[in-house]
């Protein structure tokens, strides 16, 4: 055999490595062969984000300078919606430094119902292409584990397949639908009352139901009487409150609960004149109940139908033209108002803002009185032009502000058309909201429930998220179903959190944690915003409202661990507590925080201001080794942490009722820090029926309230 010499080795050798690169790199790869760029451009949401500036948009644009970010916290999420059914072939994941090791990607079809396509508890980051097979269209990335002590943060989320589709832009505007009555003064009286009754009859005694309603009167003149059940607001639809008047009454009794109007919550008047047949109005209700942009041509009362018990309320930028009279009210904040006089007072009246208050006078009368608001904006409200379009007024911002906003006028504000809201009906998802959101829309949430199994992210500076009829949020899987952006002038108002089965962190966090930017100029507010653990049927989260942003309002919010109702127990409807304040500077109006199995309310931020406050500890401790802290008996219903060197007060109450075991003793109703920053103005303690005792009112201050004969221990200062 002829030998070869080493050139002609060398010239064989290299024609067998292109004969070999032809024959196995020249293919294209066939996984990828008909792979098309699906996800860019298309809507994207998350669980969460963790800042205005990481949006989950950030992720689908195209730009490896821009990424989505979340919370700090697992798990967390990033999904596309791909407009339709797509066969999805391979995901690419460009991470920044902060990357998942254990995630999942996952296909659905519905964007709730989800199946795994890939799984790794080993993820490297960087950029990772991974070959998957399947079909949906939504796609998302689901993390349960991160590499850093940060959250999770891609700079792109690339999907490829064949098929999806456009997605449509989210558009403003739209019907209000079906739970919205919306009634035209050239309806008869006749009809008009029918559909006021009718709605009553349903929604009387309807405590714990899913129905919902919102009663809208365009301006002009109506001669009705507007009973107000569960569940219910009646307005005007006038850009000033004097454009709709109500010729009879607006009227909310406790006849369905024998006389007893300490049950009488989620319902709210706004934006409307009353002329009463019978020279007074009835508004006899407890808490979640709102009086909000009314005219009273009369007298006020406050009390039910034989003046039974009733307990606590809120009248805000209203002119109440005769007396306002509480009878047996036991607590009540009126805020920025205009009255003609005020009979008498039970427990707790504050004023703040108000002309024609009393005196300053607590404990006997027990008058509370700020002659300003240190800084106030009124709840956004819904409004026709007169072209009959509907658009939402957001008034102006105040300071060390004084009577209703339209003493002189109109109300100031900025007037949005409604074609710049997304108008939200029950069953849309959150990523359909989200989509909405991230298009730059507000959100306008009509009468109903909504069931969601992600966050809803309000990341836009100046949003706007308004409910109509009491709308109601519940999360699913126990994520946390809203959360707000560090950004100025977000407007939160008229909604009602109701926690799910699954224990959420939290129902509301506005900022996230570590917040520190100034919103003085431009805060956000949130107004009529409630929250209830249990009542309607088991519900747990750990906290309700979670407050990091700066400067931020609370202007009217009921957050309440239930005592009765379904789904009520120690075990079962459980909740640490009802509002944590760490944002500088925060100020509150009307808190009304119930039954939460800790401290009701930490404040941990500097600079807060607190006016009025209402609050009774939880019924159901089962004995006092289940109700300690530490070695402290019971949690204080309000704490000011230790480090706070400024923050103040006025009018706050917190009652005892421990009628599982009526022998517990909670140390003090408030504990605070004690230095000169730290001021506290007219407080009491009250044993209701002396079940239970409160030690002292605030820190070692205070005789202990207890007994049988339910008489308040008050305190006018402190320090």
């Amino acid at each position: 055999m002829r030998s070869l010499s080493l050139p002609r080795v060398a010239t064989v050798l290299w024609a067998m490595v292109v004969a070999l690169t032809v024959v196995f790199v020249a293919p294209p790869r066939p996984a990828h062969a008909a792979d098309t760029l699906l996800s860019q451009g298309k809507p994207a949401t998350a669980s969460s984000t963790e800042n205005a500036g990481t949006p989950a948009s950030a992720a689908v644009d195209g730009d490896t300078g821009t990424r989505w970010s979340s919370a700090f916290s697992d798990p967390q999420w990033l999904q596309v919606d791909l407009g339709a059914s797509a066969t999805v072939s391979r995901v690419v994941l460009n991470w920044e430094t902060a990357y998942a090791t254990a995630y999942q990607i996952q296909v659905s079809s519905d964007g709730s119902n989800w199946s795994t396509v890939y799984s790794t508890t080993s993820g490297t980051g960087g950029t990772q292409t991974l070959t998957v097979s399947g079909t949906g269209r939504y796609v998302r990335m689901y993390g349960t584990a991160r590499h850093t002590q940060y959250g999770y943060s891609l700079w792109e989320f690339q999907v490829y397949g064949s098929g999806g589709g456009t997605t449509p832009p989210p558009t403003g505007g739209g019907d209000l639908g079906p739970n919205v009555k919306v009634f035209d003064p050239s309806m008869s009286s006749g009809s008009i009352q029918s559909q006021l009754d009718s709605v009553f009859s349903q929604q009387e005694s309807n405590q714990f139901g899913s129905q919902r309603y919102a009663l809208l009167f365009k301006p002009g003149s109506y001669n009705v009487n507007a009973n107000i059940g569960f569940y219910t607001s009646i307005a005007g639809l006038g850009r000033n409150v004097d454009d709709v008047n109500i010729n009879g009454g607006v009227t909310v009794d406790a006849g369905w609960f024998n006389g007893n109007a300490t049950q009488n919550f989620w319902r709210s008047a706004e934006n409307l004149s009353i002329t009463p047949s019978g020279g007074y109005d009835r508004w006899a209700v407890a808490q979640a109940a709102p009086f909000r942009r009314m005219h009273v041509r009369g007298d006020l009362n406050l009390a039910p139908t034989g003046y039974g018990w009733a307990s606590g309320g809120y009248i805000a930028d209203s002119k109440i033209d005769g007396t306002v009279q509480p009878y047996s009210q036991q607590q009540w904040l009126t805020r920025d108002s205009q009255i003609g006089g005020w009979l008498n007072g039970v427990w707790n009246m504050v004023f703040s803002g108000v002309v024609g208050a009393p005196a300053q006078s607590f404990p006997n009368p027990p008058y509370t009185v700020l002659a300003n608001s240190p800084v106030t904006r009124e709840k956004p409200y819904l409004y026709v032009d007169g072209a009959g379009n509907y658009n939402v007024l957001v008034p102006s911002l105040r300071t060390n502000s004084r009577g209703t906003t339209w003493a002189s006028g109109s109300t100031p504000g900025t007037s949005i058309p409604l074609s710049q809201f997304y108008v939200a009906h029950p069953g849309d998802s959150a990523a359909t909201i989200n989509a909405a959101l991230n298009s730059g829309l507000n959100l306008l949430f009509t009468p109903g429930v909504y069931h969601v199994s992600q966050t809803i992210n309000v990341t836009r500076a100046n949003t706007v998220v308004l409910g109509l009829g009491y709308a109601t949020i519940v999360p699913d899987g126990g994520v946390t179903p809203m959360s707000v952006a560090d950004v100025d002038g977000v407007k939160l108002a008229g909604l009602l959190f109701d926690a799910g089965t699954t224990n959420s962190p939290v129902l509301l966090q506005v900022g996230p944690s570590g917040s520190s930017a100034s919103h003085a100029s431009d805060p956000t507010s949130i107004q009529d915003v409630f929250f209830r653990i249990g009542g309607a049927g088991a519900g747990k989260a750990t906290n309700s409202l979670v407050v990091n942003s700066a400067n931020t309002i609370i202007d009217h919010i009921w957050a309440w661990r239930a005592d009765h109702g379904s789904g009520v127990g120690w075990t079962t409807n459980t909740a640490d507590t009802g509002l944590i304040v760490n944002g500088a500077n925060v100020t509150a109006y009307g808190l009304f925080v119930e039954h939460y199995q800790k401290y009701n309310v930490v404040w941990n931020g500097q600079g807060g201001k607190t006016i009025f406050f209402q609050n009774e500890l939880p019924y159901d401790p089962p004995n006092q080794a289940a109700y300690m802290n530490g070695s402290t008996r019971g949690y204080a219903a309000y704490k000011v942490a230790d480090n706070v060197t400024s923050h103040e007060g006025w009018g706050l109450g917190s009652y005892c009722n421990f009628d599982v075991d009526p022998s517990i003793v909670d140390e003090h109703g408030f504990e605070v820090p004690n230095n000169s920053g730290v001021r506290f103005h007219d407080l009491l303690t009250v044993s209701l029926g002396g079940k239970g005792i409160i030690n002292h009112v605030i820190n070692s201050t205070g005789a202990a309230a207890q007994g049988t004969d339910t008489v308040p221990v008050d305190i006018t200062s402190y320090p």
